[in-house]
C-alpha cells in the first residue's frame, strides 16, 4: 500500500502498474473463495456490492425478498429499499439471534421469492448458517442466493457451489484496508444483474469513445465503472496472499480452538453466552455478557489492558461483549483477556 501511495503522490503515470498490481489481487481472491476469475469485481465495502444487487436485479411488481431484520444494517436496507418498487420484504423470524436454520428459510418461501439475501454468520451472535443446504433448498425452488459474507470470509471457506451473489468487504477477516472489498456474480447469473453504476470502464468504448450503444465490459469488470481505489486494493491482495500462505482449513481450526478455549475459561463465572454452542454453527465471534455487570465496563478494563473487543446491543438494549480473535492471535492471550475479565467480578 505504501509504495502504491508512494507512486500515486509522486508519478501518476505509472497507473499501468496499477492495474497489474489489481489483476494479480483479482487472481488472489479468486483462488482464495474457489472462484473464477472473471466472476470477482472490486466494489469496495459490503454495502456496495450488496446494493449492486439490489439495484442491478430486474424486479417485478410482487415480487419477494427474503431477508433479517436482525442482520447488519447493510443486509437489511438494501432490500427494504425495494419495497418502492412494489418488492414485498418477507422477514424472518427466529427463537434466537442469527439463529437462521433452513427450515425457517423453507417455510418462509412461496411462489413469488425471487431472492434470499443472509449473511453467512449473525454480526452479533456470530451464529453462521448452513449456506450449503439454504443453498440446495433456493436452487430446487429456482429462487436467487445473495450472502453477506463478511462475518466469516477469510476466517471459514465459503461453500460457493449454491451461491449466485456475494458481498464482503476486505476489512474484517480478511484482514484488508477499509474501503476494498469484493463483488461475486456466479457466472451463469451475471446477465440476470445490471449495473447499478455505469461509467467509463464497465461499459466498452475503444480508445474511451463513447458508443450509441451499451455494450458492458466482460467478466468482473462489468461491475466496476471508474477508477479503482488501487492502494487499498493492493493492501487487499497482500493479505490475501498471507491468509492463503496461512491456509483456510488452519485458520478456521484455529479461529474455533481460540474461541472455544475463551469460553470454557469464563464459563464458570457466570457469564451468559449468546453465541451458539452447535459446532457447525460456531463461527469467529463469541459473544457473551455477566447478569450483574454492565457490559461496559468489562469493556473499559479490557481496553485499558490493550485487548480490543466491540461492544453490541440486542433489540432489548442488552449490551455485550463480542470477542473475534483471528489465527495469529494465541491461547496467551486468551488467558490474558480471562484475567482481565476476572478481576472485574
Amino acid at each position: 500500500m505504501r509504495d502504491s501511495i508512494e507512486r500515486a503522490s509522486t508519478d501518476a503515470r505509472q497507473y499501468d502498474l496499477e492495474l497489474a498490481h489489481i489483476a494479480k489481487a483479482r487472481k488472489a481472491v479468486a483462488r482464495f473463495i474457489g472462484a473464477e476469475l472473471d466472476e470477482i469485481s472490486f466494489t469496495g465495502p459490503t454495502s456496495s456490492g450488496l446494493s449492486a444487487i439490489a439495484n442491478g436485479l430486474d424486479w417485478t411488481n410482487g415480487d419477494e425478498v427474503i431477508c433479517y431484520l436482525d442482520d447488519y444494517p447493510a443486509n437489511v436496507y438494501p432490500w427494504l429499499a425495494l419495497e418502492r418498487r412494489g418488492v414485498k420484504a418477507v422477514l424472518l423470524e427466529t427463537a434466537r439471534i442469527g439463529e437462521i436454520t433452513p427450515k425457517i428459510v423453507e417455510q418462509a418461501l412461496t411462489e413469488r421469492t425471487k431472492l434470499v439475501a443472509l449473511a453467512s454468520a449473525n454480526f452479533c451472535s456470530g451464529y453462521r448458517i448452513d449456506l450449503e443446504s439454504i443453498g440446495a433448498l433456493c436452487a430446487k425452488r429456482g429462487v436467487l442466493l445473495s450472502v453477506d459474507a463478511i462475518q466469516t470470509l477469510g476466517a471459514f471457506p465459503i461453500a460457493l457451489a449454491r451461491i449466485d451473489f456475494l458481498s464482503a468487504g476486505a476489512q474484517k477477516w480478511m484482514l484488508g484496508p477499509s474501503g476494498a472489498g469484493i463483488l461475486y456474480v456466479k457466472n451463469r447469473r451475471r446477465d440476470l444483474l445490471r449495473p447499478a453504476t455505469i461509467g467509463g470502464w464497465n461499459v466498452q468504448s475503444r480508445n474511451f469513445i463513447a458508443q450509441r450503444e451499451i455494450k458492458y465490459a466482460p467478466g468482473g469488470q462489468k461491475f466496476e465503472p471508474g477508477a479503482y481505489y488501487h492502494s487499498a486494493i493492493a493492501g487487499f491482495g497482500a493479505a490475501i496472499e498471507l491468509l492463503l500462505e496461512a491456509g483456510t482449513t488452519e485458520i478456521a481450526e484455529r479461529v474455533l480452538s481460540l474461541t472455544q478455549a475463551l469460553k470454557a475459561e469464563i464459563a464458570s463465572a457466570g457469564f451468559e453466552f449468546l453465541s451458539p454452542d452447535e459446532e457447525n454453527n460456531r463461527s469467529g465471534i463469541l459473544t457473551f455478557r455477566h447478569p450483574k455487570i454492565p457490559a461496559d465496563q468489562f469493556l473499559e478494563a479490557l481496553l485499558n489492558n490493550d485487548v480490543v473487543v466491540s461492544l453490541r446491543f440486542d433489540r432489548g438494549d442488552r449490551s455485550w461483549l463480542r470477542v473475534s480473535p483471528h489465527f495469529y492471535n494465541t491461547f496467551d492471550e486468551i488467558a490474558k483477556m480471562t484475567d482481565v475479565l476476572r478481576k472485574e467480578l
